[in-house]
């Protein structure tokens, strides 16, 4: 059986890539006007929010992954 190289591996961690698609991907989970910040509806700043959120999880997962060599 051919070893994969560490980078290669999979990781329980990499899960966590799935939330911002599962989050955003459903449209019942954030398909409201209310609350509303700055005059934006929640539907918005919600799609918004999960830019910066994307970021953060990926660096996460960047940094739970990386080789240490």
């Amino acid at each position: 059986m051919h070893n994969q190289p560490r980078s290669r591996r999979r990781h329980p961690i990499k899960l966590l890539l799935l939330i911002p698609l599962i989050a955003v991907l459903i449209p019942p989970f954030y398909n409201f006007a209310d609350p509303g910040i700055g005059g934006m509806p929640f539907f918005y700043w919600y799609q918004l929010a999960w830019v910066a959120g994307v970021a953060v999880i990926t660096g996460i997962v960047y940094l739970a992954t990386r080789s240490r060599s």
